[in-house]
Order: C-alpha cells, then sequence, then structure tokens
C-alpha cells in the first residue's frame, strides 16, 4: 500500500535504531533524506540498500508535491532526517501536510528525539513542558523570549555550540541569573554532558568551556508564590497600614 512514513534515526549512538525502523527503511520503495550522505552512513551499518533522494529545508517547497504524487502513485517512501525525529526542529511538516491534504496515508514510527532525554535528566517537571526549539538568530528572538517571561511549565531550546553563551545571556535577562537551568550536549555519544545551576553558574562554566557539540537547553519555569509570598525572589512593595 502506497504510504509515507515518518521514520526516526539515531541522534548519535547508531544502536538506538528501533527493530521496526530497520524493517520499514529495508522494506520502502524510496527514502527521503535531508542529507544523503549521513543516511548513506546509517544505512551502510544496517546493511541497507535503498534509492535516496535529497529532501531537505531548500528544496521541500519545490519537492513536497512531487514526492506526494510519487506515493500516490502506489510507491512507499520513508522520510529521515540527519538525527531524530523528522519534523521536530527539521523538515517533514510540509510534506506531512500535503500527503494528508491529498489524502495519502501517514505512519510515523516511535523513536530517537534529542529533546526528551534531555528534559527527564534535567530534574525539573515533565508532566507538561514548552517544546521551542530553535530560537530565531535575529529578528523576534528577544522577543520570543520575552513572551515566555512568564511561563510556568519547564521550557526546552535547541541551540547550536556558536550562540550557546549567548543565548545563556539571554536568558539571564528575560529569565533572571538565578533561573534553573540544565544543559546537555552531543546527547548519547561518547562525550555526552549536562550542566546544571543557576543560569549564572551555567553561563559561567560555558564562557570558561567552548561550548561544542549538539545543545538542548532546558529552562525551570516560572515558580509561582503561594499564598503571601513573591515569585522568584522578588520583594512586594511596602503597604502602608490603614
Amino acid at each position: 500500500m502506497a504510504k509515507l512514513y515518518i521514520v526516526p534515526t539515531p541522534i548519535g549512538n547508531l544502536d538506538d535504531i528501533t527493530l521496526r525502523a530497520v524493517k520499514v527503511l529495508g522494506e520502502v520503495d524510496l527514502i527521503l533524506a535531508e542529507d544523503t550522505r549521513t543516511t548513506s552512513v546509517l544505512l551502510r551499518h544496517l546493511g541497507i540498500e535503498k534509492p535516496l533522494r535529497s529532501h531537505h529545508k531548500f528544496n521541500e517547497h519545490a519537492t513536497v508535491r512531487m514526492v506526494a504524487d510519487h506515493i500516490a502513485a502506489g510507491r512507499t517512501v520513508a522520510l529521515v532526517s540527519d538525527a531524530g525525529t523528522p519534523g521536530i526542529s527539521d523538515p517533514g511538516f510540509l510534506l506531512v501536510r500535503t500527503c494528508v491534504e491529498q489524502g495519502i496515508e501517514v505512519e510515523s514510527l516511535p523513536g530517537a528525539t534529542a529533546f526528551v532525554p534531555a528534559l527527564l535528566q534535567s530534574g525539573f517537571p515533565c508532566d507538561r513542558f514548552c517544546f521551542e526549539g530553535f530560537l530565531p538568530q535575529k529578528k523576534g528572538r528577544m522577543k520570543r523570549l520575552q513572551a515566555l517571561a512568564d511561563e510556568e511549565c519547564t521550557m526546552i531550546f535547541y541551540e547550536s555550540p556558536y550562540r550557546v553563551v549567548k543565548c545563556l545571556e539571554q536568558f539571564a535577562e528575560t529569565f533572571g541569573a538565578e533561573r534553573q537551568v540544565s544543559v546537555s550536549r552531543e546527547l548519547t555519544k561518547k562525550f555526552e554532558q549536562t550542566v546544571r545551576g543557576t543560569v549564572a553558574e551555567v553561563l559561567e562554566y560555558f564562557r570558561a568551556t567552548e561550548p561544542r557539540g549538539e545543545f538542548v537547553l532546558v529552562v525551570a519555569g516560572k515558580t509561582r508564590p503561594r499564598r503571601g509570598e513573591a515569585a522568584d525572589g522578588e520583594e512586594f512593595p511596602e503597604q502602608e497600614n490603614d
């Protein structure tokens, strides 16, 4: 049956591929890859030979309908990204939407994604959280952070190593230097590391230690004050007695 499969791939450790993902990748007619070179390494590791076609943020607008028509004609297609789950801060949404609009079946496999282990090992509440992915690099970046200043849920951000220090500086400005943060890098890889503490403490660490690898930043939500208390160290203004 013609179908689009969304197939998560490992975020670092190749052994994190699921048995079901291996089965699907071995059976489909075509694999759409964010970077065919990266996906070729994974397929060789799995002993799978399948046709590959590039599908990334620079060409997805031009190719989604053609791919959807390809599936509608009877072919099964798997969509993968370089690492993790397609559509989560990676290409995928446009193709899925187009397939849904054309009545093409879409099946998403569960699997690896970077923010889940980072959230779980942060030590912050996991029952409700706010996933923000990558912040805008320039325009709208501070506006987005300011909109989250009073967010009470745990917040999750992706960031490149080149902007981690800047990001933490902006967290200090927006959320306060004493807000708790957990920064994980190189998840599932040899040099995996998580640094926890206040924004000020973690910022000091990464100013002294060059950030390297892929980063997930998890920020504690704003503490809701109990009755008669101020939030996050704020002081109530003095009031005159009646």
